[in-house]
């Protein structure tokens, strides 16, 4: 399809560890029917996900990063995880975190070198670059423990001392997948109260930050889709097995996050999302098969090709939007 024949349409993308791969079939079907991404976010998974696409990855390239990926690669141990028995409380005593998360560091950065993409700079929408809302045409969500507030990135790093355009993505990904025990937190100086910050994964705060491009104003132009991942009812209630301090976080982070996404979400908003079974995949399955994540990609596929079977924006606006304070861009409508 011609570029300019594409529809317009901001995307954000719901966090989920391994069941990420879901989001990269919604999104490959997204794109067969003919939508182009103006701004994009996300949490965790999600944030792995919008940031390859800021960087100018397609839904099918996606398919092939995630699926050939050896996620067990995710569980970099360092010298003090590797004591025997005793490794994994040690090091969530002194280093916060049972893994250390460089591998995926390097993993997520060298993608987005082979696209040119190294700091937001790169990622800056000319057409907005005077709007510091719009500007960046990735947001990633992140939580800074230290200080009990949530992390827009990288907007919000200016209060941390350092320019927005200069936040290196990779970094500020690797503090949205911060799984809490699970992962190091990432140690944030703010260059100008000298104080130290531990950031982790957005999820905590905001797993699904579909109201993100939102703003007062006229009715929007395009539609923010938001990108759901969800558990069928009776894969809910399956019980965690658990047989040690790894598997015990886990388990602990899983329901901590499945309690999160079981929030009432307003019919405005739920309209507007795909919602993507992930046919009971857990948040840290790193050793998933083939088989599983094959699963996954297609559930993806399914949820949106249902998704946009229905999905019709100008109904949308006319009955959530018109009339109301509505949800816009001001100067920049969507």
């Amino acid at each position: 399809m011609n570029e300019a024949n594409r529809y317009p349409a901001d995307a954000v993308f719901e966090g989920g560890g391994v069941k990420g791969i879901g989001l990269a079939g919604a999104i490959a079907v997204a794109e067969e029917k003919g939508y182009r991404w103006e701004n994009v976010a996300g949490t965790s998974a999600g944030a792995i996900v919008a940031a390859l696409l800021a960087a100018g990855y397609s839904g099918l390239e996606l398919k092939g990063i995630m699926q050939e990926l050896d996620y067990n690669n995710f569980k970099d141990a360092g010298l003090i995880d590797r004591i025997p028995l005793a490794g994994p409380l040690v090091s969530l005593i002194f280093e916060k975190g049972i893994y250390e998360g460089n591998f995926f560091e390097g993993w997520i950065r060298s993608l987005l070198l082979k696209k040119n993409v190294k700091t937001f700079g790169d990622l800056i929408v000319d057409k907005y670059k005077e709007d510091e809302k719009y500007r960046f045409k990735l947001r990633v969500i992140a939580s800074d423990i230290s200080l009990g507030r949530m992390l827009v990135l990288p907007q919000d790093i200016a209060g941390y001392g350092t320019r927005p355009e200069d936040l290196d993505v990779a970094d500020a990904v690797r503090m949205s997948m911060s799984i809490p025990f699970f992962f190091e937190p990432v140690r944030l100086k703010n260059s100008v109260t000298n104080q130290q910050s531990y950031i982790v994964d957005g999820g905590i705060l905001s797993n699904f930050p579909v109201w993100l491009f939102d703003s007062e104003g006229a009715a929007p132009e395009w539609p923010t889709i938001g990108f759901k991942l969800v558990e069928p009812e009776e894969e809910q209630q399956t019980p965690h097995d658990i047989r040690g301090p790894v598997s015990m976080l886990a388990a602990m982070f899983s329901t901590m996050m499945g309690a999160h996404d079981a929030r009432y979400i307003k019919d405005e908003n739920f309209v507007r999302t795909i919602p993507i079974p992930t046919l009971g995949v857990g948040t840290t399955e790193f050793n998933i098969t083939r088989e599983k994540s094959e699963a996954l990609y297609a559930s993806g596929r399914q949820a949106g090709e249902k998704f946009f079977s229905t999905w019709n924006f100008n109904n949308y606006v006319e009955k959530y939007r018109r009339g109301k304070t509505q949800i816009g861009r001001g100067e920049r409508l969507r």
